[in-house]
């Protein structure tokens, strides 16, 4: 198994909105819209960064009951596998691949989706793996019983899950792919 960053290249890897204080976030997406008109990020509304820190707490929480460890307070956030689909959300894209081996798997969450529609109070399918967060462990069962969402739903029509989003809580082996 390998988890996927895509990333913009002008920004470099491993960047997170909610690293940084709620003010920063902001300024930070308005630049984003006003230089990157065209990237995935650019179309996102003014309730977005709230709402990603709401998302986040919620797994945090999640992955603590899960015993999940953290070094962190914010996760660094990476895909299993390649998806076709966000390998487009930037202008000038970037991609690195990183083999599961190198973490600690100890302190990966994993959620079926993007955790937004994951613990979006607007999905309401019913489906097994909402509102919910896996260790490796048990997300190794989902993608034995379900297979890799972007095998089969690349393009979101059946559904808001299009990938399998991990939460990386510790910097390592992420500070070693910022070198590079």
């Amino acid at each position: 198994m390998y988890l996927y960053h895509y990333y913009d290249k002008r920004s470099g890897p491993f960047k997170s909105l909610t690293a940084l204080s709620e003010k920063e976030a902001f300024t930070v997406l308005e630049r984003i819209k006003r230089e990157r008109p065209s990237s995935l990020s650019a179309q996102r509304d003014i309730d977005y960064i709230s709402k990603r820190i709401n998302c986040e707490r919620i797994v945090r929480e999640e992955a603590v009951k899960k015993g999940i460890l953290m070094d962190i307070l914010s996760p660094h956030y990476l895909v299993v596998e390649h998806s076709p689909w966000l390998s487009t959300w930037f202008e000038d894209p970037g991609v690195i691949k990183i083999p599961i081996e190198e973490f600690d798997t100890s302190k990966i969450s994993f959620t079926y989706g993007d955790s937004m529609p994951t613990f979006s109070s607007r999905v309401k399918d019913g489906k097994e793996y909402r509102k919910k967060v896996y260790s490796y462990e048990e997300i190794l069962d989902i993608i034995a019983r379900y297979g890799l969402p972007q095998d089969w739903n690349d393009d979101g029509s059946h559904g808001p899950e299009r990938y399998i989003e991990a939460q990386v809580w510790t910097d390592e082996p992420i500070k070693r792919y910022l070198l590079e």
